[in-house]
């Protein structure tokens, strides 16, 4: 169904609705299932920090604080915990001191003045014991997509067409011209996926770190492929400085030469690098004047990066294709500003769209927990991280008690619970009768793609489709007029084939 554009809400009810936003993991508005049920007998000797087994009352409440505080992020059945390399180490009293601490250069708080320690261990034992369910229930009954048959939205009915699988985590997708498509795999590999549905890896692709929400991450073509074979890339750059890995944002310029990356050329690198491992932003997409659209995350400095222009991070930024400066960016004149600079007072921005009908560009961003945005990007415009925010902190701490401001600008939508969101298309062409015009958004966190419904410059509605999919990370129209989408863990390529129904 057509679900309306939420009115505002009060700040309080964050505290009680869903669940959080952030892009490394998914989650669901849904209590964790039986497969993370730990077993029941006692609760003495928690504070520690040592295993114990859960009374019914302690199970119940490690659940709830679960879903309140951790689901968010790792999801409602502990989805990013399994089957993963853990940074941090398995033992209970690591993941005890992990959430007890935090780890703020991957972006995690610490609990330790919102969960009494006791609580915290409980949370632990519950996590740890889930995990072992998870993988136990994984085995016996397997894991995928199960998308077969016919998907009845609203104005089209479609089957999904599977394009690809085995790529990790696709995160960007590009079309080439002669059918063949360009897939970033954010641990660090280029392919190309030829027509024929083959996977052929590109050698020359950047360095990058990948850790945490940090790799290889989109990729754009030069509006003049067909004669340059010129592509750019985005992805978290890498510097060991002074006995620390340091990382930021970055784009590079490269010619496509086959099967490689040739005259590659670094022509944005974000300032300040940092050892945060999160919010890089980084969607790309060349705007009607010929320029170079792109976003940068904040990068973890909530209240140093977005609303200083003397800094990259937390901003959405405007170059010409070589990488120089366009006369008429907003704070080209203003001193202390970085030139490039387009918008500013952006928290973690994963998806960027030209809209054909009007030649504007649409973003949509990270909130905290609650509050993703849409918005469209006016030059100049302070869209008000974190002096505004329709969110609250995933620890439960208050950012901002401000939802609007006099000088900031208000999104034309956003998302209570957080979505996640990753990649946006605007439908075009004529292949999805009553979409036309739409705004397609994939979400990590409920694992669907969000089919919004435009009206001019409004969203008016949204359905929901392709629900428990997986977590979409990326939206593309290719030039035949199908939707692409592309979903992680485990990951494919689908591409929606519309089919009649009558």
């Amino acid at each position: 169904m057509i679900i309306k554009a939420p009115k505002r809400p009060y700040l309080l009810l964050f505290l009680f609705l869903g669940l959080a936003g952030c892009n490394t993991s998914t989650s669901s508005t849904s209590t964790t299932t039986d497969t993370t049920e730990a077993v029941a007998t006692n609760t003495q000797g928690q504070a520690s920090g040592n295993e114990v087994v859960l009374s019914e009352q302690a199970l119940a409440n490690a659940r709830t604080n679960y879903t309140t505080y951790c689901a968010g992020c790792h999801g409602s059945e502990l989805e990013t915990f399994i089957n993963r390399d853990w940074k941090y180490g398995t033992a209970h009293t690591a993941m005890f001191t992990s959430i007890k601490e935090g780890h703020p250069t991957t972006g995690m708080p610490g609990f330790a003045n919102t969960l009494s320690d006791e609580e915290i261990n409980n949370l632990a034992t519950f996590i740890r014991q889930g995990i072992v369910n998870k993988q136990a229930q994984n085995t016996s009954e397997g894991t995928g997509n199960d998308m077969a048959g016919v998907i009845r939205s609203e104005e089209v009915s479609f089957r999904l067409d599977t394009i690809v699988t085995g790529i990790e985590v696709p995160w960007g997708m590009a079309f080439l011209p002669n059918g063949d498509m360009l897939v970033t795999e954010r641990s660090g590999t280029l392919y190309r996926l030829t027509n024929d549905r083959q996977l052929q890896k590109i050698e020359g692709a950047p360095e990058v770190l990948a850790e945490g929400q940090g790799g290889l991450l989109d990729v754009e073509l030069h509006p003049d492929f067909r004669n340059n074979n010129v592509i750019f890339l985005s992805y978290s750059a890498v510097k060991r400085e002074g006995g620390e890995t340091l990382s930021t944002t970055a784009i590079m310029r490269a010619q496509l030469d086959g099967n490689a990356l040739k005259n590659k050329k670094v022509i944005f690198e974000g300032q300040p690098w940092t050892k945060t491992r999160h919010h890089y932003g980084s969607r790309i997409e060349f705007g009607p004047d010929g320029n170079l659209y792109f976003t940068m995350g904040d990068r973890g400095g909530t209240f140093e990066n977005p609303q200083d222009l003397s800094r990259h991070a937390g901003k959405t930024h405007r170059i010409k294709e070589d990488g120089s400066i366009p006369q008429d960016n907003p704070f080209v004149n203003k001193q202390g500003a970085l030139p490039s600079i387009y918008t500013y007072g952006n928290r973690n921005p994963q998806g960027l769209a030209l809209n054909t009908s009007t030649k504007e560009m649409w973003a949509h961003e990270h909130g905290p927990k609650g509050g993703d945005e849409v918005n469209i990007l006016e030059k100049g415009a302070n869209y008000g991280w974190p002096v505004v925010t329709y969110g609250i902190d995933y620890n439960g701490s208050i950012i901002s008690n401000e939802q609007r401001k006099e000088g900031i600008k208000d999104p034309i939508h956003y998302w209570v619970p957080s979505i996640a969101p990753s990649g946006m298309a605007f439908v075009t062409g004529n292949r999805y009768k009553g979409w036309e015009g739409d705004l397609l958004s994939g979400s990590m966190s409920f694992k669907f793609l969000s089919r919004a419904k435009v009206e001019g410059n409004q969203i008016v509605g949204e359905e929901r489709l392709l629900k428990d999919i997986g977590r979409v990370r990326d939206v593309k129209m290719s030039p035949d007029g199908y939707v692409y989408i592309a979903v992680e863990r485990p990951g494919a390529i689908f591409r929606l084939v519309p089919v009649d129904t009558q």
